[in-house]
């Protein structure tokens, strides 16, 4: 007689990662226009967040990169009013003066100089409103890092003869293009022997008509005593030059000069930077929402109208927990999708535009990693409700939905 054969207890279907992807992959590539449209919200999201933090660095790079270049030891020292709001003029030795400190390497200085500047007799004087004329001495350009762009500049020979070197914008709106031309100041024709290029520490003289402190008092009444100081001293001593400076560039009235650091207002302009990446952040942050609404619609839909589908794998042996995986990795993958592809769109556009500004691009990996590891929250987050709802639906009932 023969023995009867046990029986084996049917064990729920198990499926291994690799047919989780597959069977994920086949329920987006079914629908792939609504995919690429719910992507895209992702992609959105990300790409402005990559954008923002990568543009962010990029131009505080090149601030970094302009601040060593030009260097963070200049102080200057202006003349200001004393306590009654009287204008106090700096003496006219207060450049030998500040030289004397013992840190200091090099001091110069600019005075402001009273003239009406034109093109020429026929120019109207409002085409050249906004340039002014000041004093400078020779080593200028050399305290202040500033370039020439075009001819020369103010020497020994020539800096009591009528002629002047011109700031970038100046010589914009004066229309002068090569030295060699002339401009009037006052009733003076005066030779314009150089143009600068941009002085970034100092942007206020890009405005200006430089002469020499010798030609200004011979051709314009000029009384001498300069108008702001400039000094530069290692960068382990500028606090320590910086405490005594107003006292010895003006001993008789101290509280009347104004000390200040060019190179603060670079660090100002990094802290707005900071600022207004913080604002961005946010906005990419809100588009990522939105993108993740998105998902969770697509994956909802999805459900509503894959009930048959999911009635007749239940009735074949899935498991909840199998409907569940099924519907989230779909979810993840399509985060997954737009992530990728925004975090692509985000470096590119940071790279077009820093090349664009003559930036060095720089996009942080973190800011990469994190873009992506925050869509597949979103992704987890999103498809969690659509993944539970299938999971719950009852296979005769889903096998009879319409």
């Amino acid at each position: 007689m023969k023995r009867p054969r046990p029986t084996r207890t049917l064990r729920p279907s198990r499926l291994s990662p690799a047919d989780v992807l597959r069977v994920g992959a086949v329920g987006l590539r079914a629908r792939r226009a609504r995919v690429v449209l719910s992507a895209l919200g992702i992609a959105i999201g990300i790409a402005t967040m990559v954008a923002v933090v990568g543009l962010s660095q990029s131009s505080k790079s090149d601030l970094m990169a302009k601040l060593d270049r030009l260097g963070t030891n200049l102080l200057t020292a202006e003349a200001g009013k004393n306590a009654e709001g009287f204008e106090v003029p700096l003496p006219k030795s207060a450049v030998a003066m500040v030289e004397r400190i013992g840190p200091v390497s090099h001091a110069t200085a600019t005075a402001n100089v009273d003239t009406r500047i034109r093109r020429s007799e026929v120019v109207p004087e409002e085409r050249t409103a906004g340039v002014t004329t000041q004093a400078a001495r020779p080593d200028l350009l050399k305290t202040l890092n500033a370039r020439i762009h075009k001819g020369g500049w103010l020497n020994k020979a020539n800096e009591n003869l009528p002629v002047t070197v011109l700031g970038s914008v100046a010589a914009d709106r004066l229309g002068i293009t090569s030295p060699g031309e002339k401009i009037l100041m006052n009733d003076e024709y005066v030779v314009v022997i150089g143009i600068l290029e941009p002085v970034e520490l100092v942007p206020n003289l890009d405005r200006v008509a430089m002469v020499g402190f010798p030609a200004a008092e011979k051709y314009f009444r000029f009384d001498g005593h300069p108008s702001t100081i400039f000094e530069r001293s290692p960068d382990a001593t500028v606090e320590d030059v910086r405490e005594v400076l107003a006292r010895t560039a003006n001993p008789a009235d101290p509280s009347a000069v104004k000390v200040s650091r060019p190179s603060d207002a670079l660090a100002a302009k990094a802290a707005t930077d900071k600022g207004l990446t913080t604002l961005m952040l946010g906005l990419g942050a809100v588009a990522l929402l939105v993108g993740g609404v998105g998902v969770a619609n697509t994956m909802v839909i999805s459900v509503l109208e894959r009930r048959a589908e999911i009635g007749l794998r239940r009735a074949l042996g899935a498991t909840k927990s199998t409907i569940r995986l099924q519907f989230l990795t779909e979810s993840l993958l399509l985060s997954a999708l737009g992530g990728a592809a925004g975090a692509f769109l985000g470096a590119t556009s940071t790279y077009a535009f820093a090349l664009a500004q003559d930036w060095t691009p720089v996009v942080p990996p973190w800011s990469l990693t994190a873009g992506f590891a925050a869509t597949l929250l979103i992704g987890m987050a999103a498809g969690l409700y659509p993944a539970i709802r299938a999971s719950r639906l009852h296979p005769t009932v889903a096998l009879a939905a319409p």
